[in-house]
C-alpha cells in the first residue's frame, strides 16, 4: 500500500491496510470511528470502501472534483471520484456511488460539442435505466446488476461505451412482497403522465386500479415519482430517441400493467376437462387495440396451447392455474425484453467500468447473485494478488506467496458442468416427469452430499446432526463470507422461465413494431422446437463473458458499500449489522491479501520530504540522491533491517507499526522545530524592541546632560490681560520650545523595563532545585509583578517534571506508568493501596526461567508473559482455599498447579466480564466471567493476592492493549457472583486482625457467602 499525508492525518485510519492491530473488532470500530466524523469512504490498498450516511455530504463540489482531477490517488484523502465499481448489500448507497463515478467523468473530460454530447448521453443514462428498476429506497427492493464499459480516447475524452444487465428480477413485475414496490416506470407513468398521454394509453391514474401494482397506496415519502417521469422523459430525449420511440415504448408498459387485468375464470368443457376463460374482455380489448391484434388471437393464446407431436398439432385448452401462468409469464418476458432492448437502444446512442448487484432474500435470485459475489471475490483476490505481484517483480523486490482461501471450489460447487448445483436445476428442468423442488433438493443430496461446503437436512442426517435452523425444503452452501441458507421453492419455476409457442407467435403477428421486434421466434419461418435456455445457464453465461471482459481490463473498484442501519437514518452506525456485511464481504481476508509482505510503500522523494527532520544528516536539505537519503534517514533512526526493503523507486515497510513510529517521531519533531521558529522570533522581535529603547536612552541621556550644563533661561514676564490675569497660552508657547514630546511616557517605560530586567536576573539565579517533590518558589519583589511571578511558577514545575521524564530510563518509565495506571484505579478507593506505593512491581514472582520444573508453564505462556504470581484459590463450596500458580499473558490468564506445574484452568481475556475487589487493605478478589465461555459454565473464581494492585493493574493494561477495552472494576462491600448452580451474594465483614492478614470465607447458606478482612 503507497500511503500520504492525507491517508496518515485523517480520522482514525484512512486506510485499512494500515490498520494495526488487525481484527474484526479493530476494522469495526476504524469504520466506525471515521463515519462519526463523516468519513465515509476508507482505503484497502486502491479500493474504497463506502459507508452509506443517508444524508448530503459537502464533498462532491466542483472544487472537490478539481481538487482530486490533477492529483496523485494516494496525494488526497479517501474519495469516490477515481474509483469505480461496486457491490455491497441494498440500500448501501451503491448506486449513489455509481452516480458519483459517471459525474466525476463527465466534469473531469475535455469540452467541445462532440465530447458534450457524449457526457450528457452518459449522465443521462442512469435515470433512464433506473426508470426500469425498482427503487433503493425504504419499501423498494434491488436493482438488475449492470455493467457499464466506458471508453476514452488517447486525450482521456469520452468516445463512448457499453452497458450489459444481468439478472433484471422479472418476477417483481407479476408479484412483489407487500410493503414494498414494482417497478419505478409504472407508477411514474401514472402519476406524471400527462391526462392526453395516459387517455391514449387507456390507463387510468389511479394505481390501485392495477392487480400487478397490488391495489395499494404506493406513495413514498421524499419520493416525487411526476418529477421523476419528466427527469426520465428528458434524459430520453438528450440520448436521442425519437418521440415515436418513447410513445412505443410507454405503450408497451401500458400492455403489462392492463395484462395483470385480465381476469381468467374456470370452467368445465363436454368431456370434464378444466379449461379457462376470459371473464372481462375489457382489459383484452383495450390490450388489442394498443398493440394491433384481433381480440380472438390474444384470447385463444391465452386460453388454449398448441402443442406438437409427430408432425401433428393439437390445441389443448388450459385449465385455469395455467392459463394464469401464461399471462403472467406473457408480462414478465414482455418487460424483461423491453428492458434489454432499452438498454440495446442506449448502447446504439453511446456505443458507459461500473457494476453493481445487490442481495435480497434468500431464493433463486439471491441464489444467482451470491454466485455472481462468488465469481467477482475470486477475480478480486487474484488480481489483487496478480498486481502486487507485478509490483514487487518491477521495484525488483523478492515475491513471498500468500497464503489466503481460494473460493473455486465453492464457485465449482455452483457453476460445475456435470456436478454443480446449476446444472442440476438444468437437468431436473429438463428431463421428462413428474418435477417439483422436492425431486430437485433430492438431487442435490445425492450429488452434492460429500461436498464439504454442501449441507441438508439430509446430509446432515446422515453425519447424525441436528440443526433445527435448516429447514427440510431448504438447503445451505458456505460461501466464503459465511454460511447462507437457500430455499428451494420457486428455483424450478424461475429457471425454467417457459413461455408458450403461442403467446410468443400471437405477439409477432400485433402491428406494434416494437412490440413485435421483442419477439422474433414468434415468426412461423423461424420457428424452433428447441427447448429455450435456462435463467440460471443464461445468467452462467452472462458471468462468464463478464470475468472475461475484467480480466482484460485494469478495473478499480469502489468494492464495497455499506450501509450503516436498517432504518436509513443519518448518523445511525449499528454495530451489528455492519459487522455481518463486514464479514459477509470478507473485508478482514481481503486486507489480510493486501498487507502479506510490506504493507506500506512510497515513492523515495516524496518519503525523505516527508521525514527528513528526523535526521542532522538529511536535515534540513540533503545533496545526494533520494534513494540514499532515504536509507541514510532510516539508518540513522536504527529500524530493524527486517522491517525494510529498497525497491528501485519505493521504499518498503513491513508492518504498519513501524509507519505509525515514524509518524509520531515526525510529530515530535515538527511540535520541536514550530517551538524553534517562534522562539526564534520572539528573540528577534525583543532584540530589537531593546535596540530601539536603547537608542531612546542614549537621546534622552544626551539631552539630560546637555541641559544640565546650559545656563537656565530667564523666565519672561507674564503679560497681564486687561483683567489682571496671564496669558496662559503665551506662556505655554514660550516653555514648550525647551520640552521633547513625549519624554515622560519614555522614561516611565524605561524604569519598568528596568525593574523587569532586575526581576529576571535575580530569579535567574535564585531558581529552586530540579527536585520534583520541591514545589518552592520566590516571592514577587514588586506588587505589580505578582501575577506574572505566578505564571512563571506554573510555567516552571511542569517544565521541571518534563526534564526529569526525559532522564527517566525505559524501565524506570514503564515501571512508573503502571504506578500512574494503578493510581487511576485505586486511589482514594481502596485502603490497600496506600501500602502498595514503596512496593516495585517485579511482574515475575515464581522464577520460571530458574526453575525447569515451570517449562510447561513457559511453553503455555507462548512468551508473552505478562505477571508470575501465587494465589489462594477459594472453593465455591466451602470457602477452603488453595494454592494455584496465576499467570497472566498477553492473550490468558493461567491457573496452574503449584505441585504438577500443570495448567488446570485458561481463560480467555475476551472471557473477562469484570473484576470485584474490596475497600479495604485484604488481597480478595473476584474474576466474573462470561456465561457463554467455556470456562464460564464453573462459575466466577475467587482469589486471593498479596500482589493485588500489580496483579490488577497489569491485568487492566494488557485488557486495554489486546482488546482495547478497560478493565470493568468494581470496588464494594457486597457483590454478586456467578457460581455453576446460580447465583450467590458475597458480603465483605470488616473484622480486627486475627490469625494472619488473609482474609476467611465462609458459606451462608447455599447462596451467601462472608468474607473476613482487617
Amino acid at each position: 500500500m503507497e500511503a500520504n499525508p492525507s491517508l496518515l492525518d485523517t480520522v482514525g485510519v484512512g486506510d485499512l491496510v494500515l490498520l494495526d492491530p488487525l481484527s474484526e473488532e479493530s476494522l469495526l470500530q476504524n469504520l466506525k470511528e471515521r463515519f462519526r466524523h463523516q468519513e465515509i469512504y476508507t482505503y484497502i490498498g486502491n479500493v474504497v470502501i463506502s459507508v452509506n450516511p443517508y444524508q448530503p455530504l459537502p464533498i462532491y463540489s466542483p472544487q472537490t472534483v478539481e481538487n482530486y482531477r490533477n492529483s496523485n490517488f494516494f496525494a488526497v484523502k479517501p474519495h469516490i471520484p477515481p474509483r469505480g465499481g461496486q457491490t455491497g448489500e441494498s440500500g448501501n448507497g451503491a448506486r449513489e456511488a455509481s452516480k458519483q463515478v459517471m459525474s466525476y467523468v463527465a466534469a473531469v473530460c475535455g469540452k467541445g460539442e462532440e465530447v458534450n454530447q457524449v457526457k450528457e448521453q452518459l449522465l443521462q443514462s442512469n435515470p433512464v435505466l433506473e426508470g426500469g428498476c425498482p427503487p433503493a429506497l425504504k419499501r423498494a427492493p434491488s436493482s438488475p446488476g449492470k455493467y457499464m464499459d466506458v471508453e476514452f480516447d488517447f486525450k482521456g475524452q469520452p468516445l463512448g461505451g457499453v452497458i450489459s444487465n444481468y439478472l433484471l428480477e422479472k418476477s417483481r413485475v407479476v408479484r412483489h412482497v407487500k410493503g414494498e414496490r414494482n417497478f419505478h416506470i409504472f407508477y411514474q407513468l401514472l402519476a406524471g403522465g400527462s391526462d392526453q398521454l395516459l387517455r391514449g394509453l387507456k390507463l387510468e391514474r389511479d394505481c390501485r386500479r392495477y392487480g400487478y401494482l397490488g391495489r395499494e397506496d404506493p406513495s413514498l415519502p421524499g419520493v416525487d415519482d411526476a418529477a421523476n417521469f419528466r427527469a426520465v422523459q428528458d434524459a430520453m430525449m438528450v440520448i436521442g430517441f425519437s418521440p415515436a420511440e418513447v410513445q412505443a415504448l410507454l405503450e408497451v408498459v401500458a400492455v403489462v400493467l392492463k395484462l395483470g387485468n385480465v381476469e381468467l375464470g374456470s370452467q368445465f368443457q363436454a368431456s370434464g376437462m378444466e379449461s379457462c376463460s376470459i371473464q372481462d374482455t375489457r382489459a383484452v380489448r383495450e390490450i388489442c387495440e394498443l398493440i394491433g391484434l384481433p381480440e380472438s388471437v390474444l384470447e385463444k393464446a391465452l386460453c388454449s396451447r398448441t402443442v406438437e407431436a409427430k408432425r401433428e398439432k393439437v390445441v389443448t385448452g388450459l385449465s385455469m392455474a395455467q392459463g394464469c401462468y401464461g399471462r403472467d409469464a406473457l408480462a414478465k418476458n414482455i418487460y424483461n425484453r423491453l428492458f434489454n432492448w432499452l438498454v440495446n437502444r442506449i448502447n446504439a446512442s453511446i456505443k458507459v467500468g461500473v457494476l453493481g448487484h445487490r442481495p435480497r432474500n434468500n431464493s433463486f435470485e439471491q441464489f444467482i447473485i451470491n454466485y455472481c459475489n462468488e465469481k467477482l471475490q475470486q477475480i478480486f483476490i487474484l488480481m489483487t494478488l496478480k498486481e502486487e505481484q507485478e509490483e514487487y517483480v518491477r521495484e525488483g523486490i523478492q515475491w513471498t506467496p500468500v497464503d489466503f482461501f481460494d473460493n473455486s471450489i465453492i464457485c465449482s460447487l455452483i457453476e460445475d458442468s456435470k456436478a454443480g448445483i446449476l446444472a442440476m436445476l438444468d437437468e431436473e428442468c429438463l428431463r421428462p416427469g413428474v418435477v417439483t423442488e422436492e425431486t430437485f433438493l433430492a438431487k442435490l443430496n445425492q450429488v452434492c452430499a460429500s461436498h464439504k461446503h454442501y449441507e441438508s437436512r439430509a446430509t446432515q442426517n446422515a453425519r447424525h446432526v441436528t440443526d433445527t435452523s435448516l429447514a427440510g425444503s431448504c438447503f445451505r452452501v458456505h460461501h466464503y463470507a459465511g454460511k447462507v441458507t437457500y430455499n428451494v421453492t420457486g428455483f424450478v419455476e424461475k429457471n425454467n422461465d417457459l413461455l408458450f409457442r403461442d403467446l410468443s407467435q400471437a405477439m409477432w403477428k400485433a402491428r406494434h413494431e416494437l412490440l413485435r421486434s421483442l419477439f422474433p421466434e414468434g415468426d412461423p419461418q423461424k420457428a424452433s422446437l428447441r427447448r429455450p435456455p435456462t435463467a440460471g445457464s443464461q445468467f452462467k453465461a452472462s458471468i462468464a463473458t463478464l470475468m472475461k471482459n475484467l480480466y482484460s481490463k485494469n478495473p478499480n473498484y469502489i468494492r464495497w458499500c455499506i450501509k450503516p442501519n436498517d432504518n436509513k437514518e443519518p448518523g445511525v452506525f449499528t454495530d451489528g449489522l455492519v459487522q455481518m456485511q463486514v464479514r459477509y464481504l470478507g473485508l478482514l481476508e481481503n486486507v489480510r491479501v493486501r498487507r502479506a509482505g510490506y504493507a506500506y510503500r512510497q515513492g523515495y522523494e516524496p518519503c525523505l520530504e516527508r521525514y527528513k527532520m528526523l535526521c542532522k544528516q538529511t536535515w534540513p536539505k540533503w545533496k545526494g540522491g533520494a534513494r540514499d537519503g532515504v536509507q541514510a534517514l532510516l539508518t540513522d533512526l536504527r529500524i530493524l533491517p527486517e522491517e525494510l526493503a529498497y525497491g528501485r523507486s519505493k521504499i518498503f515497510i513491513r508492518t504498519p507499526r513501524t509507519l505509525f513510529d515514524l509518524e509520531d517521531r515526525r510529530r515530535l519533531r515538527m511540535a520541536d522545530l514550530a517551538s524553534l521558529i517562534q522562539a526564534t522570533y520572539r528573540g528577534w522581535r525583543c532584540r530589537t524592541h531593546y535596540q530601539q529603547m536603547r537608542k531612546s536612552q542614549i537621546v534622552i541621556s544626551a539631552w539630560f546632560r546637555g541641559q544640565a550644563v546650559t545656563p537656565t533661561p530667564r523666565l519672561l514676564p507674564l503679560p497681564l490681560s486687561p483683567g489682571g490675569r496671564g496669558d496662559l497660552s503665551l506662556t505655554r508657547k514660550e516653555y514648550k520650545k525647551y520640552f521633547r514630546s513625549g519624554a515622560s511616557a519614555t522614561l516611565a517605560n524605561f524604569i519598568y523595563r528596568r525593574l523587569l530586567q532586575k526581576f529576571f536576573l535575580g530569579l535567574q539565579s535564585n531558581l529552586p532545585p530540579l527536585v520534583v517533590t520541591d514545589r518552592s518558589w520566590p516571592a514577587a519583589p514588586y506588587k505589580f509583578l505578582a501575577n506574572t511571578n505566578e505564571e512563571l511558577k506554573k510555567i516552571f514545575y511542569p517544565w521541571k517534571c518534563k526534564k526529569y521524564r526525559d532522564r527517566l530510563t525505559p524501565q524506570r518509565k514503564a515501571l512508573l506508568q503502571d504506578k500512574l495506571c494503578a493510581s487511576e484505579l485505586f486511589k482514594d478507593k481502596k485502603t490497600l493501596y496506600a501500602k502498595s506505593l514503596q512496593q516495585s512491581f517485579q511482574g515475575e514472582y515464581l522464577g520460571l526461567q530458574k526453575n525447569p520444573k515451570y517449562r510447561t508453564l513457559q511453553t503455555a505462556a507462548e512468551g508473552k508473559l505478562v505477571l508470575a504470581d501465587t494465589v489462594q484459590k477459594v472453593n465455591r463450596a466451602n470457602g477452603k482455599t488453595v494454592p494455584r500458580l496465576f499467570l497472566l499473558t498477553k492473550n490468558h490468564i493461567i491457573l496452574a498447579d503449584p505441585k504438577a506445574a500443570q495448567p488446570k484452568t485458561v481463560v480467555s481475556l475476551s472471557d473477562i466480564r469484570s473484576v470485584s475487589v474490596t475497600r479495604f487493605s485484604d488481597g480478595f478478589f473476584v474474576l466474573h466471567l462470561n456465561e457463554t465461555s467455556t470456562v464460564g459454565t464453573k462459575g466466577d473464581f475467587l482469589l486471593v493476592s498479596d500482589h493485588l494492585i500489580e496483579l490488577v493493574t497489569k491485568l487492566h493494561q494488557t485488557l486495554l492493549e489486546t482488546t482495547t477495552k478497560t478493565l470493568n472494576l468494581q470496588v464494594a462491600d457486597e457483590f454478586s457472583t456467578q457460581f455453576g448452580k446460580g447465583s450467590v451474594a458475597i458480603r465483605i465483614v470488616e473484622t480486627a486482625q486475627k490469625n494472619g492478614a488473609a482474609p476467611v470465607c465462609k458459606k451462608r447458606g447455599s447462596h451467601k457467602m462472608e468474607v473476613l478482612v482487617h
